[in-house]
């Protein structure tokens, strides 16, 4: 099952990361440097060397084996929903430059994607490693058990870490969308673990869905 989902994720993510026609040579570049960190993030679990772990087996990972849950999501996806007792360190964070050349860009993401996910544009927080070494300390003994929403941010999560000499890394496999609602017992925030990702347009088209099955329950 564990290795279904890291091919379907793979999949997803290099359909993800097709080059646009009208990307600048820096986002070109940007591309294909993300897109190499999460190949070598996908050759670490199917090498072994990173564990992959199911949702529904996630819990007793962190209760019974002393896992570190780590939540790499942006902030507005982390405060929709997260698993209680999780640390947060974001892998990507807000574009914060208003120049000319990056409002163009936040134009055309919002044009293309933003509108229908919700989603910020976004730059890879440098300071990542970094900002994991201030919470987990130990690289050789903490158990960490890397997540994000879908499994594909994650895989470039692990990549970095295992670059940083953490020796003991776990992938949460297929993200927090894969969970149901008994995987994790403690969860905060006003929305559904698994819906955390979801923004914009496609938030209120699956509102509308889920309204439509309960209804149609009742009827």
């Amino acid at each position: 099952m564990a290795l279904i989902q890291l091919q379907y994720s793979i999949l997803k993510y290099n359909k993800q990361l097709q080059i646009p026609s009208f990307s600048t040579a820096s986002q070109r570049s940007t591309i294909l440097r993300i897109n190499a960190v999460s190949v070598n993030g996908q050759q670490l679990i199917q090498s072994g060397k990173v564990r992959p772990i199911l949702p529904k087996e996630a819990a007793a990972a962190i209760e019974d084996e002393g896992y570190i849950l780590l939540d790499i999501r942006p902030e507005w996806e982390r405060a929709k929903a997260c698993v209680s007792g999780s640390l947060h360190v974001p892998l990507f964070v807000k574009d914060m430059d208003n120049s000319p050349i990056t409002l163009l860009k936040k134009w055309v993401h919002f044009g293309y994607i933003g509108a229908w996910t919700g989603q910020n544009f976004t730059v890879i927080n440098d300071d990542f490693v970094k900002q994991v070494e201030q919470q987990i300390p130990d690289k050789d003994n903490a158990k960490v058990l890397v997540a994000c929403g879908e499994g594909l941010r994650s895989l470039m999560a692990i990549s970095k870490l295992h670059k940083g000499e953490y020796k003991n890394l776990a992938w949460l496999v297929g993200g927090f969308t894969r969970a149901s609602d008994s995987d994790f017992p403690a969860v905060e925030g006003p929305e559904k673990l698994q819906y955390a990702t979801i923004g914009g347009v496609s938030y209120y088209l699956l509102q509308l869905l889920v309204l439509l099955k309960v209804v149609g329950k009742e009827s």
